[in-house]
């Protein structure tokens, strides 16, 4: 049985821990059918895994949860945020980083530091902040049930005031899987890039790291059957899988056995540092949405995973509409091969989502753009991967009054949104506003902001008609003259799936 047959069994069984459902479907009824035999029914657990936040002695780190409200969401349940140690089924605590044999990263964390939850989720609709700071903050594991599972959102932020990698650093709190792209990852020598791996579960996961270079995979036995043990992380630092200095990677987790979260930290020794998320799964077309209307360098690091070439139009979506780069009109990946291209100042102070899609045939693609802000020893870094849609909804917790921008764009079709701003953390009132975003075009909209605001807030968007939609969030921190920032997606958050109604013949869903 090869990989790939293998990842999709193991994704189909984690998605089903993940949900506490099994969503089913009826391959032999239509559409029609079973559009009436299924209901969109909100989840009943949620798992979310946050990496080790820094190595730094001088990092800050806080972390975000909220719930939106979701209609039909049973009232009770639980939820909360601990370190990987303490998930331990025995509760012994014996997980953790690993050893960093293999990482080339010294043990950080401990289960003493981590004997309770950083923070426990409150009332749909409200957010929940815990703070940490130092270098031995641990990965967390996150478990939400009844009706905090529904959407639920962690972020986590952290400041680093100085050394490689130092500013604003952010990343969603992901779901476990089987398989990751990340293109934008590097060893060259200016970078210290790391694979975080963590494993939530009782038994050990399997996992291979595979490193696509432009031209074509670099070879390394280290990474090949990594062990990451039980309720435990491992971050794998990329320069100790292969001699090669290459300033463009292609990253692929792709997990054996068990399932792991997964997200690449990126420290520049100049350009500062930041999370690089996974890039949505391959696909034909590409929309990465949100570049800063005062980018100073773009670059689009693009792969296909496939056996064939795939040849790509580039396009930036526009306050006005969708245009053509100058210069970068069409893009040729090489089968196997990472492809990168620098974009320049490319939004020229609008805002600015990059648009991908096929000249001919479609071919699956990864991609991610290696954002900078600022100019000489004040410049910034941030990635921005390729997601997927808004769709019902999405949230983006930890805003505050100042430094949150919201970008919507519709590349296809005018569509028209809800963003509702939660309550505060410390105290407000929620609010909403509706925009229309019409086709072709890239929006930083005026969210709103909760009447009487203390502490931070959420904002949640919702696709009311036409689309789709993308959307991503960019927090912006300027300390010393060094614009800090870090960009997050909003694809769809799963908060309901499909069920089948209880008087439907399930004998269909055999055939």
């Amino acid at each position: 049985m090869n990989r790939t047959t293998i990842s999709l069994i193991a994704g189909t069984a984690a998605l089903a821990a993940v949900t506490g459902f099994a969503a089913l479907s009826a391959p032999g009824a239509s559409g029609a059918d079973t559009a009436k035999a299924a209901a969109e029914l909100p989840v009943e657990r949620t798992s979310l895994l946050c990496p080790a936040p820094s190595t730094s002695d001088i990092a800050d780190t806080s972390y975000t949860s909220f719930t939106p409200v979701t209609k039909d969401a049973g009232s009770g349940g639980k939820g909360e945020l601990q370190a990987a140690t303490e998930q331990s089924a025995d509760g012994s605590g014996t997980g953790g980083k690993t050893d960093g044999k293999k990482s080339g990263k010294k043990k950080t964390g401990s289960a003493d530091k981590a004997a309770k939850p950083v923070l426990a989720p409150k009332d749909p609709g409200k957010p929940v902040t815990g703070d940490t700071s130092g270098s031995d903050t641990p990965a967390y594991v996150g478990t939400a049930e009844g009706g905090y599972a529904p959407g639920w959102t962690v972020q986590e932020t952290t400041a680093v005031a100085a050394g490689s990698g130092r500013g604003l650093q952010g990343v969603n709190c992901t779901a476990p899987d089987t398989s990751f792209w990340f293109p934008g990852a590097s060893t060259d020598a200016s970078r210290t890039d790391y694979v975080h791996l963590t494993n939530p579960d009782d038994s050990a996961a399997v996992v291979d790291i595979e490193l696509y270079g432009k031209d074509g995979t670099l070879e390394s036995t280290v990474g090949e059957g990594i062990t990451v043990p039980p309720h435990s992380t491992d971050p794998v630092l990329l320069s100790t899988l292969t001699d090669e200095k290459q300033a463009n990677l292609t990253v692929h987790v792709n997990v054996r056995s068990g399932r792991v979260g997964a997200a690449v930290q990126a420290l520049d020794d100049k350009l500062g540092g930041d999370w690089l998320a996974a890039s949505t799964d391959p696909a034909g077309s590409l929309v990465l949405p949100g570049i800063p209307k005062d980018a100073t360098s773009v670059r689009l690091i693009a792969f296909t995973p496939g056996d064939a070439d795939a040849d790509l139009k580039v396009r930036l979506a526009s306050p006005s509409g969708l245009i053509t780069p100058a210069g970068s009109e069409t893009l040729h990946l090489k089968s196997g091969m990472t492809t990168a291209v620098d974009l320049g100042p490319v939004t020229r102070g609008e805002a600015g989502s990059l648009v991908l899609t096929p000249t001919a045939e479609s071919v699956p693609v990864v991609a991610a753009l290696r954002v900078v802000r600022g100019k000489g020893d004040h410049q910034e870094t941030a990635f921005i991967p390729a997601t997927s849609p808004v769709g019902g909804r999405a949230t983006a917790a930890d805003n505050s009054g100042k430094g949150s921008t919201l970008a919507l764009t519709a590349p296809t079709r005018t569509a028209q949104v809800k963003v509702t701003a939660s309550a505060g953390s410390e105290g407000g009132t929620a609010a909403s506003k509706t925009y229309t975003i019409k086709a072709g075009t890239t929006q930083n909209v005026d969210a709103p902001v909760p009447a009487g605001l203390k502490g931070t807030y959420a904002l949640t968007v919702e696709t009311l008609s036409g689309g789709p939609v993308y959307g991503s969030r960019t927090l912006s921190a300027t300390e010393e003259g060094v614009p800090g920032f870090t960009v997050q997606t909003l694809p769809d958050d799963r908060g309901t799936v499909a069920v089948p109604r209880a008087d439907q013949d399930l004998s269909v869903l055999q055939k």
